[in-house]
């Protein structure tokens, strides 16, 4: 059939309405374009197909990059020009806000900020290996199971665009005709510092220790090699022990005017230029004062409790990872600054806590517990500002703080991954 595309979903798929009122789901397709596409699910209301062929190009259609586009699943959107992207990223987060949460979006939803970068931006990837060893060290493809071995990532700054294929090598060579036990490498690439580190995620075991340390290092200039071993299922990243193989055993970058030390585990937001854009964004929505008693709830290293403690004399931190607990610490005494760091599940921990004035939070993807969210509301906070990576669970839990008295005044998306769907959003709630 033929249906012209009108907008972008969250996911990445283009989407279209058939004469008869089913919306249609295309990948690779972009608002404007005139396509033809076969039907591959039909579900009634909604159905998903495939593109079979451009009839009418959009004038925001433009060429992909990367050579891997279309089977790599690291990328959705190479083909749709950037300020359509941020559009679409906008609207997902008002569609999200609208149907799940009930609320009235357009004048709630400012414009997305953008990327400092639309290629070249991550400061790291992950390659992901499977049971035929390093030679298979590749992205996720699209079918979320095959891994498609590359050579370049264009999404790396572009003096390490080809580190995938020469850690593939390095890797390969380092094997032979062992198993590794190898499920994924961790890239990194500090943008404002020299650090290169490279993390070997592995069931335990043997290991070639001194093999892969030299030709490691020697493959990127790493100036950080470890060894995370894992147990467990995959997803899951149970970490059992971290082995430093060369180096400090931890990676670091300035955000925001501060040197971060990252160690493999940890979280850090992979765009180090627009993560300041979405600190500043957050830290200004909150806007704290010197006298405020403020939480940093799932604070992780520290990428707004530095901030936050430049700010406030009394800063509270929550967080479960120990290696981030670790990091936090030492972030903040390298820093001169001081908050209270607590170690567990913030459902855990956040009952005991009392009253704050001030409140920021920054959620996995799956949001807050409702337990969570019912102990947040109780601190009596009269701002809670919310940062969080996916619009449904901020929608979801939007509608969950407004019932318990709080009420969404603004939301600003902030475009840390150009060329994908994923957006992250600074949403502000003010007691009513």
């Amino acid at each position: 059939m033929q249906l012209k595309i009108e907008s972008l979903a969250y996911g990445g798929d283009g989407v279209a309405r058939t004469p008869e009122g089913q919306t249609v789901f295309i990948p690779d397709t972009c608002p404007g374009d005139v396509v033809e596409a076969t039907v591959v699910q039909d579900r009634g209301r909604w159905a998903k197909a495939r593109l079979t062929s451009i009839v009418e190009a959009s004038p925001d259609r433009v060429s992909p990059s990367c050579p891997y586009f279309g089977e790599c699943g690291g990328c959705q959107w190479q083909h749709v020009a950037y300020t359509a992207q941020l559009k679409a990223k906008r609207q997902a987060v008002m569609d999200a806000l609208g149907r799940i949460g009930g609320l009235d979006t357009e004048a709630l939803v400012e414009p997305c900020i953008s990327s400092e970068r639309e290629y070249g931006y991550r400061n790291k990837i992950e390659l992901r290996a499977d049971d035929t060893g390093p030679a298979t060290l590749g992205m996720t493809a699209r079918d979320g199971r095959t891994i498609i071995p590359i050579d370049r990532c264009l999404l790396l700054p572009k003096k390490h665009a080809g580190a995938p294929r020469k850690i593939r090598g390095a890797l390969k060579f380092v094997a032979g005709d062992q198993d590794l036990g190898l499920k994924r490498v961790g890239l990194r690439f500090a943008e404002r510092r020299s650090d290169i580190e490279i993390a070997i995620w592995t069931t335990p075991g043997p290991f070639p220790r001194s093999l892969a340390t030299k030709t490691l290092t020697d493959s990127i200039q790493a100036t950080s090699v470890v060894r995370v071993l894992t147990k467990g299922p995959d997803k899951a990243r149970r970490v059992s022990k971290v082995e430093v193989l060369a180096g400090k055993g931890s990676w670091r970058e300035r955000l925001s005017g501060f040197t971060m030390g990252i160690s493999a585990p940890s979280f850090f937001q992979v765009n180090t230029a627009t993560a300041e854009k979405l600190v500043s964004t957050a830290l200004d929505a909150l806007d704290p004062s010197e006298d405020d008693v403020v939480l940093d709830c799932y604070s992780g290293a520290g990428t707004f409790t530095l901030k936050l403690a430049e700010r406030s004399d009394d800063v509270v931190a929550i967080e479960a990872s120990s290696a981030a607990i670790q990091d936090l610490r030492r972030n903040l005494e390298n820093a001169g600054l001081h908050a209270d760091v607590i170690g567990g599940d913030a459902t855990r921990e956040l009952p005991g806590l009392g009253e704050f004035d001030r409140i920021l939070v920054d959620p996995p993807r799956a949001g807050l517990t409702p337990e969570a969210l019912i102990a947040l509301a109780s601190a009596g906070a009269s701002r809670i500002v919310y940062v969080s990576c996916d619009p449904a669970t901020l929608a979801r839990d939007a509608g969950a703080l407004d019932a318990q008295g709080y009420t969404l005044t603004r939301v600003t998306p902030v475009d840390l991954f150009p060329q994908t769907y994923h957006v992250e959003s600074v949403a502000v709630f003010d007691r009513s």
